[in-house]
């Protein structure tokens, strides 16, 4: 009982944390401060489009969304998978995501993973400072 207390505690905190990032703007903060999308670029669309019953732009958003999901159900049953396994499956979920990540990131067409340092807060804050030291 105590694993799902704190998994809910967890997924309660991510969700607060996810809503302080919406309601300031900031979004992704990993792409606000660098202006790189993540691995994870496009996640919290595809479950947006879940919501609404749209799986094809949930996939569009990012086609690994089921992931997390299952991921999160190992990490609580993990006690009972063998160590082998559950090491395997985080092996072969980073290889995917990066594989998945590099597909779009070269993908001129894709609009949803960007690589724009330019636009990102620390070169923009850099651009400021030399601008006032100038």
């Amino acid at each position: 009982m105590k694993k799902i207390k704190d998994a809910i505690l967890a997924i309660l905190a991510v969700a607060f944390v996810y809503t302080i990032f919406y309601i300031t703007k900031i979004g992704c903060p990993i792409k606000f401060l660098t202006g790189i999308s993540c691995m994870g670029c496009g996640m919290t669309r595809a479950y947006l489009s879940l919501l609404h019953l749209d799986f094809g732009g949930a996939f569009r958003y990012h086609p690994l969304f089921p992931i997390p999901v299952i991921a999160a159900v190992i990490f609580l049953f993990r006690s009972r998978i063998s160590q082998k396994i559950v090491k395997v499956l985080l092996f072969t979920t980073i290889v995917l995501f990066s594989i998945i990540y590099l597909l779009r990131i070269l993908d001129p067409s894709d609009t949803v993973v960007v690589f724009e340092p330019a636009n990102g807060a620390v070169v923009r804050g850099i651009h400021m400072i030399v601008e006032e030291i100038k």
